[in-house]
């Protein structure tokens, strides 16, 4: 059992943050064992297919058969939803000697031959493949992953507003509880009690799409986390596509007026290609079309683009759904 003992001035400070490089490092479990993954199932066959262009060897390593990975790679997010090159770039001044701790707590008995080496040298190997691993694997659907992650954040920031933070809590997952001042993990693979102390360091909760129950860093100078199982995994790789008019699909056909009609909020070509179940390149044809046209507007975010409807857009969709 983990207890975090809360100071309290920390209820205050409970706090929620979406992690792309969390979500990287904990979906190496399904790496480790797809069979106990199987709502990921179209990732997975996804990700068969880079894993020939992946360093298979060395992500493997980074899970053990308890489903531990290195503490340092799911560090407490510093904002609410994270950007992958940053929290991958912050990794880069990880002391060579915590890396190593980590590794070992992972791997006890002797390290497997891809993370062996000067931890410094090892600790960038690892930084690199992971940072492939997201650009193949990850990156093309994390615009789901994220949606699903934000709306789990939403209903539970809800909860608090109407039930307290205990009351949220009472639902966060099913090893969880809070105890007074104590917040209470269970965790399978800590066979004797773990207390520590927030000292005014307040407490994150990280949702996740890859833990059954909740995970937390064991290292004592880890800040307090707890990452929970997100809620909606069953629904995360349905394809719902928006409403469109006759009228509408007949002025610019069915894929372009579906779109149109389902970008009410900003979204990428990845993330509608996913939703439309197109390739990349045709979202970003249709996209460009429609932006050209002067449908839609854009805007640079990171290393994305994405995409809403324009005052024109709202009005053709408007004028479209009454008359249609």
């Amino acid at each position: 059992m983990l207890r975090y003992r809360l100071d309290p001035g920390d209820f205050a400070e409970v706090r929620f943050a979406i992690s792309p490089l969390n979500e990287v490092a904990l979906s190496l479990r399904a790496l480790r064992d797809p069979a106990r993954f199987p709502l990921h199932l179209e990732w997975l066959r996804g990700l068969d297919r880079v894993l020939p262009r992946l360093d298979e060897p060395l992500l493997r390593s980074l899970c053990d058969d308890r489903f531990w990975t290195p503490d340092f790679l799911t560090p407490r997010p510093e904002t609410p939803l994270g950007a992958f090159d940053r929290e991958l770039a912050a990794l880069v001044t990880v002391p060579p000697a915590t890396v190593a701790r980590d590794l070992a707590a992972v791997h006890p008995l002797a390290l497997p031959e891809p993370l062996r080496g000067q931890p410094e040298q090892v600790r960038d190997r690892v930084l690199a493949a992971l940072d492939e691993y997201w650009r193949l694997a990850v990156e093309p659907f994390w615009p789901r992953w994220r949606a699903l992650l934000e709306a789990d954040v939403l209903h539970r920031s809800r909860q608090i507003a109407e039930r307290g933070v205990a009351g949220m809590f009472a639902t966060l997952a099913p090893t969880v509880r809070l105890r007074g001042s104590v917040v209470e993990v269970r965790l399978r693979t800590v066979m004797h009690d773990v207390e520590l102390r927030s000292v005014g360091a307040g407490l994150t909760l990280v949702p996740t799409l890859f833990t059954r129950n909740a995970s937390a860093p064991i290292a004592g100078d880890a800040p307090p986390m707890v990452m929970y199982p997100a809620r909606g995994l069953g629904a995360l790789y349905e394809r719902v596509t928006a409403p469109t008019s006759a009228a509408l699909t007949g002025l610019i056909g069915a894929t372009r007026a579906g779109i149109l009609a389902e970008l009410e909020q900003p979204a990428s070509p990845t993330e509608l290609a996913l939703r439309r179940g197109i390739s990349p390149s045709a979202a970003s044809q249709h996209l460009r079309a429609l932006r050209d046209g002067g449908l839609l507007e854009s805007r640079r975010e990171h290393r994305s683009v994405r995409f809403r409807r324009s005052e024109l857009g709202e009005a053709l969709v408007a004028r479209t759904a009454l008359g249609g």
